[in-house]
């Protein structure tokens, strides 16, 4: 699969740096972020798992996600340093998430980062009133706890993504934490397609006609819109006005990094909220409690003209 490691997306933005004498203030905030997150994911490792092979298909059987709150092994101190450091860093770019209020800075130095908290934003449930803070403020926050267990959720997927029976899963959430898509691709081999996990960066086969959000199948609801070249995609939904961007690998010619293409195809969300759609995800836990969606094979879609 074609994710690509964080230190293949650093090692990108350092030529492109090299090259143009500088970044972009969101990809220079970027690459900070992942150089903190590469730091926390050396220290991590791989995880010691206690799930056997019966219990992983009675899982992946259920449309269950491999691992719940509970049997995450976290690291708290390091845990904290890491939160500490990735709060910093927001807290260093104004321009891109305006001035972090006091009590977020604050909460970056703390020790407020509890089990409590981070159980919560797992599960996508309120935060506990003591992070209390605007509506603007909380989805700040959350990013900024998202940015922070990402290695630790990703460590996960490392050991567990090989153990997924992909013709068997085909839910609209992470098969290793339950998490959104928030991006996609078309494979090169036969022009499958594949989502991203918004959390951990697993990759898990997905229907091309069903919407990843609300889970209809209808033809009359589902649509694609495409760039000139036909290599980026823009899937919507009607029933739900969601969207997700996708890349098309059977069109690529050089290297892709998936989690890099969230950022490079910003204009894409641009022009995707101006057409009235939200991003495809929403609520992890509403999503994951809907295990009924049909698990079909097929892999046929409706095409439309690009806009």
């Amino acid at each position: 699969m074609p994710k690509g490691s964080d230190n293949n997306i650093i090692r990108k933005l350092e030529e492109q740096e090299r090259k143009e004498g500088g970044l972009p203030p969101l990809l220079e905030f970027y690459q900070r972020l992942l150089r903190i997150q590469s730091k926390a994911a050396q220290h991590i490792g791989l995880p010691k798992l206690s799930l056997t092979e019966e219990t992983i298909s009675e899982r992946i059987e259920h449309g269950l996600p491999l691992i719940g709150f509970d049997e995450l092994t976290l690291d708290w101190s390091l845990l904290h340093d890491t939160f500490a450091e990735v709060t910093t860093t927001f807290a260093e770019y104004p321009q891109l998430f305006g001035t972090l209020p006091e009590n977020l800075r604050e909460l970056g130095s703390s020790r407020l980062l509890t089990q409590e908290t981070v159980k919560a934003w797992f599960e996508g449930s309120e935060l506990p009133s003591k992070w209390m803070v605007s509506d603007t403020d909380t989805c700040l926050l959350e990013s900024i706890i998202h940015a922070t267990l990402k290695p630790f959720l990703a460590s996960y997927s490392k050991v567990l993504l090989g153990l997924v029976n992909q013709e068997k899963w085909r839910c609209r959430y992470c098969p290793i934490c339950g998490g959104n898509a928030d991006f996609a691709f078309l494979d090169k081999e036969r022009g499958a397609r594949w989502l991203l996990c918004s959390r951990c960066d697993t990759e898990w086969l997905f229907q091309r006609l069903q919407c990843p959000h609300c889970g209809t199948q209808s033809q009359n609801d589902l649509a694609y819109f495409t760039d000139d070249e036909g290599i980026y995609r823009l899937y919507v939904c009607e029933q739900c006005k969601r969207y997700l961007k996708a890349i098309d690998l059977q069109r690529t010619k050089s290297e892709v990094l998936l989690p890099l293409e969230r950022l490079l195809t910003l204009d894409i969300d641009t022009q995707a909220r101006e057409y009235g759609y939200n991003p495809c995800g929403g609520d992890d836990a509403k999503l994951r409690g809907d295990t009924s969606q049909t698990k079909s094979s097929g892999n046929h879609e409706q095409s439309t003209p690009s806009p």
